[in-house]
């Protein structure tokens, strides 16, 4: 992905966020201890097993109360779980049942604590505490873990499925009422060794102005897409640059037109994207919708005749116009970018040496010259490479209103997964979310490890037929690297009529 697509927030310099909430007074570039967990409830002490959430199957009640599948376990696993784990879906075998879950038991627990599931990278730290927790937390509370080890350790009874809790809804990984959905007009063929980066130019027929409060990209052949982003061409521009058939064109960090918006990002892990309600996103009449697909190869000849975007239609004129904007991916001092510890010289460069572990590179990016409204944050995402380790995200307010602290970190992501990328939305109103203003500065710290300590680098070498680490720099290749923060964001259509 590339911020220079979209600068929502226009030509930026550097000022630095210090002593925010969550961050460490004059040491905002160490990373804390991660939590265990979201919204907690406080761990059983003592070597006897939790009690029950519910009847138990023999009825036991009390601290040696039984800890079974259907009463216990199933209401948490099956609706956090669920919605990968599931016959048919992405994750490699299902936890719906007792039947299907037992056998993955101890796996479970093994995953759970180490983090690696379920797959929500957010989390708070030492330095970084947001205001707000975040929505479709799937993440087990300290109770829900203790009982799953609790009903391990009773080796794992099944209960009674007549008196088994009710599973509350898992989170949707598909777009709900869909309307919509556009599909690349020609197949792509991928050979070799070279990413691709090619853009595809979609008529989606609207004769007047649209609204869209739902969009899911689908990659159609997950094994070379490395990523998505979706784009309205107003003036219809991308028309002329692709083939009598819809053939794409090449493109490189964008669309390569001169009116674009962005509307939708897609990278592995990525949810469907449904803003907060009565917010929208504007479609104008006779715009296009322009796919940019980055393309990697793996070797092998793959085809890919299927990546699409479904779109969800609002009706009638929303109270709030919704925006996604890149902000980030600075190269040199003008931008934002700080001295790092192996800058030649002192001069701001963002480059990462083989072999460097823990290497860090900051932005502080000032958005003090700009003429824009108030800008309401309901969701941030960090995006990084297969180098990344660790990144956050962080807003130094001017002129702080109300209750609003002077600074605030808004995300960390401490054990990043290039794998696993999703909008993290605020599980807050409008009225409430972070917002943003001019005077306002941004901060991001990407940490990197560059060594063959770090498995997603040994992987990409491979793929690549290298068998050591090379000197990284910004760009959109695999085996280049990005610091860049993805804001939802949400302004009042009265303010930009």
């Amino acid at each position: 992905m590339s911020s220079s697509s979209l600068r929502v927030f226009g030509s930026i310099a550097g000022v630095a966020l210090l002593a925010a909430p969550g961050c460490k007074e004059g040491d905002a570039g160490d990373a804390g201890d991660a939590s265990t967990s979201g919204a907690t409830t406080p761990a059983t002490t003592g070597d006897s097993a939790p009690t029950s959430g519910g009847e138990s199957s023999g009825g036991d009640t009390g601290p040696a109360a039984a800890v079974t599948w259907h009463q216990d376990i199933a209401p948490a696993i099956v609706s956090k779980c669920g919605g990968c784990h599931v016959s048919g879906g992405i994750a490699p075998f299902s936890l719906q049942s007792y039947e299907e879950a037992k056998p993955f038991a101890a796996a479970l627990l093994d995953a759970v604590e180490r983090k690696a599931m379920p797959p929500f990278l957010a989390e708070t730290t030492e330095t970084c505490a947001p205001r707000f927790d975040f929505k479709d937390d799937p993440r087990l509370s300290d109770e829900e873990l203790e009982q799953l080890r609790a009903w391990i350790d009773q080796d794992t009874p099944e209960g009674d499925p007549s008196k088994a809790k009710p599973i509350p809804p898992a989170a949707d990984l598909v777009l709900k009422d869909m309307d919509l959905s556009l599909k690349i007009p020609s197949e792509v063929t991928m050979t070799g060794k070279d990413d691709a980066y090619l853009c595809f130019s979609i008529d989606p027929g609207f004769t007047e102005d649209t609204w869209l409060d739902g969009l899911q990209i689908n990659a159609g052949n997950p094994k070379i897409v490395h990523h998505v982003l979706a784009y309205v061409d107003e003036d219809g521009a991308s028309a002329a640059k692709v083939g009598p058939k819809g053939e794409p064109y090449s493109c490189f960090g964008g669309p390569g037109i001169n009116s674009s918006q962005l509307i939708g990002v897609w990278a592995p892990g990525s949810l469907p994207f449904v803003p907060p309600p009565n917010v929208a996103m504007r479609v104008a009449a006779g715009s296009r919708i322009v796919l940019s697909v980055h393309y990697h190869p793996t070797g092998q000849e793959e085809r890919d005749d299927s990546t699409s975007v479904d779109l969800s239609l609002y009706q009638g004129l929303p109270t709030y116009v919704g925006l996604l904007a890149l902000l980030g991916n600075e190269g040199g001092a003008g931008g934002g970018l700080q001295p790092g510890p192996n800058d030649s010289n002192g001069v701001p460069e963002f480059r990462i040496p083989a072999g460097a572990v823990d290497h860090t590179e900051e932005m502080l990016i000032d958005l003090n010259s700009l003429d824009i409204p108030e800008l309401r944050v309901f969701g941030v995402a960090t995006h990084m490479h297969y180098v990344g380790t660790d990144m956050m995200i962080g807003v130094q307010h001017a002129d702080p209103q109300g209750t609003e602290p002077s600074g605030e970190c808004l995300l960390q992501t401490p054990r990043w997964d290039f794998q696993w990328q999703r909008l993290y939305s605020y599980d807050t109103d409008l009225e409430t979310v972070p917002r943003v203003r001019p005077g306002d500065s941004v901060y991001l710290r990407c940490v990197y490890n560059n060594s063959m300590s770090n498995p997603f680098v040994v992987k990409a070498l491979a793929d690549q037929g290298l068998k050591a680490p090379k000197d990284v720099v910004l760009g959109e290749a695999t085996l280049d690297e990005m610091c860049l923060g993805v804001f939802g964001v949400a302004v009042k259509l009265s303010d930009v009529l």
